[in-house]
């Protein structure tokens, strides 16, 4: 505070030394003491936040393995991954986490792209397709040709987009700095007017006007307009907690009280993340039932997701299978009861010559849907099962209550265009972009800062920079530690819902601290003329301004029984 005086900043600090010195000054020892430990648990929990971006970049570093499996002199050597150097050959085994950024220079995989990407199904890749550091290799054994060294890969470039987006998030100006910009030096200035006008003019003498001086300052002293924030944001931040909504500070819950603009994720965030049977059409004289026997007996010898999730959906004894083989890139295939079944995508029913007009319509209807098909053969197609990754049960709802609030969304995600676009139509969202590397989110999170304040959601690693960079940046509970290190706040049970009642809580709570400001400062101007005039004396004015305290205290735990006026999501 007396720094902030000598550099003429009128600031929360400064008002809080005033507060606390004038308490102490009428002998109100316990209400000095609590309002500067309200202030104390308030900075805290702000401070305390302080270290997550630190926390993210270690949880990063942790993600890329520390050595990789290098071509040397015909065979295989195991060194770190900062030595080696570009265009040098790594060994990536199926289940092994990629070391380095690179393009395929031999083989042929799939790889879960989701911390990097997003992506909700793992990608297929072949000679010349690139690879980040990170991601998992799923099924084949793949050779990479280095193309980024150690420091300068995806991984390394999102840990540096995260500190960056740290350091240039300036910390919001609080509603009651802005107040006491104006409040503290009003009070000083009149304080001086009356110690010196009146004894200039020949109106009385010194001591009579400086000890009413000296009782205006102890009048307006502003230990109720002090402690109405702390306290306000204390049972905001509580009430945010019952609802499942953890938020790391009372800056960030003041910040959302502005936002025009939510920017979501798509997996994890609005959908499951985890890839469902979602339609089985039949084309032959096989049952529903022995087609899904079928599908699921093969794929259960597969590892790929879109075989989990087909044999998840099959509830009965499966068939004995020989000859499995995998067509690379395409799907499988294997023999059952003496007949030879081939499950494949698109490509391959086209590659076959089993892709006739009503295959073809089909399969580009459930692809449209943002749904991956996979066809069903022998002789001839028998059936098309689609599975996808399925819109979470309240995110049609939580984009419905953000439109109540006044709140635009837009969807960032890692998926291609298509799903992006579908996803976004089935969640009410209008505008939805998709193929977007953790570098994209970034940039377009900027784009939309200069039309206004701006939150994303997301839960991945791939989403943390655009978290870092947002005004507001909301983790999933169910994410990567990465994502809930670097948010300003994280809603649990997955709640998408949370979103809107973050900023209905926000508005609700910045209210209550008006209303706060309105008795604390109404009260005291009352008392201020009316001690100045010799109507009551100052004693009665000290009262009034506990009964303030008091008042103000009460109206603040309100917040800790808010409950939305917009979300009808019973959970």
């Amino acid at each position: 505070g007396f720094q902030a005086l000598r550099s003429l900043r009128m600031t929360m600090s400064l008002l809080m030394s005033v507060a606390v010195i004038g308490a102490i000054a009428i002998g109100q020892w316990p209400e000095a003491a609590v309002v500067i430990w309200l202030f104390g648990v308030a900075e805290l929990i702000e401070a305390m936040s302080l270290e997550r971006a630190r926390n993210a970049i270690r949880s990063l570093v942790g993600l890329a393995p520390e050595t990789a499996s290098v071509r040397r002199d015909g065979g295989w050597v195991i060194v770190p991954t900062g030595d080696v150097p570009l265009e040098a050959v790594i060994l990536v085994k199926p289940g092994e986490r990629i070391a380095l950024d690179g393009r395929v220079s031999s083989g042929a995989s799939s790889v879960n792209q989701a911390p990097i990407t997003g992506e909700s199904i793992p990608v297929s890749k072949a000679v010349g397709d690139p690879v980040f550091a990170g991601t998992i290799n799923e099924r084949g054994t793949l050779e990479i040709t280095v193309t980024a060294a150690k420091g300068e890969g995806t991984l390394d470039r999102i840990a540096r987009s995260i500190q960056e987006a740290q350091a240039d998030k300036a910390p919001a100006q609080r509603f009651v700095d802005r107040f006491a910009a104006i409040y503290t030096p009003a009070v000083f200035a009149m304080a001086i007017v009356v110690a010196v006008v009146p004894v200039v003019t020949g109106h009385g003498s010194f001591h009579d006007w400086f000890y009413r001086a000296l009782v205006l300052l102890v009048l307006a002293c502003p230990c109720a307009l002090v402690i109405s924030t702390p306290v306000t944001v204390v049972s905001g931040l509580g009430g945010a907690a019952r609802r499942g909504i953890l938020i790391k500070g009372g800056v960030h819950l003041e910040n959302a009280r502005k936002i025009r603009t939510v920017a979501l994720d798509k997996t994890g965030t609005l959908t499951h993340g985890t890839p469902v049977l979602t339609d089985l059409v039949n084309l032959g004289e096989l049952t529903e039932d022995e087609v899904l026997r079928i599908t699921a007996s093969i794929e259960a010898l597969s590892e790929h997701p879109v075989a989990h999730a087909i044999v998840t959906a099959y509830h009965g004894p499966l068939d004995t299978v020989e000859g499995f083989e995998a067509i690379t890139g395409r799907g499988v295939r294997a023999s059952i009861a003496g007949t030879v079944y081939t499950l494949g995508n698109h490509r391959l029913a086209e590659e076959t010559g089993m892709c006739s007009p009503e295959l073809e319509a089909i399969l580009e209807r459930l692809e449209n849907e943002a749904k991956t098909a996979i066809v069903l053969m022998n002789a001839a197609p028998i059936a098309v099962l689609a599975v996808a990754d399925t819109l979470r049960p309240n995110s049609r709802q939580a984009v419905d209550d953000l439109k109540a609030l006044g709140v635009t969304t837009i969807m960032l995600t890692g998926d291609n265009q298509r799903t992006a676009t579908a996803i976004a139509l089935q969640a009410g969202i209008d505008d939805a972009r998709g193929d977007l590397l953790p570098d994209d989110k970034l940039r377009e999170i900027a784009k939309l800062r200069e039309r206004g304040t701006v939150v994303m959601v997301g839960d991945g690693i791939n989403d943390a920079p655009a978290l870092a960079a947002a005004n507001v940046g909301v983790a999933m509970g169910g994410g990567t530690d990465v994502a809930l290190e670097t948010a300003d706040a994280a809603v649990l049970k997955d709640r998408v819902t949370g979103v809107a009642e973050l900023v209905s809580l926000s508005r609700a709570t910045m209210a209550n601290v008006k209303q706060n400001v309105a008795v604390a400062i109404g009260l005291k101007a009352v008392f201020l003329v009316t001690t100045m005039l010799g109507i009551t004396g100052l004693w009665p004015a000290i009262m009034a301004d506990t009964g303030a305290t008091v008042l103000v205290t009460l109206n603040a735990l309100r917040l800790l029984r808010w409950t939305p006026a917009v979300s009808k999501d019973a959970a």
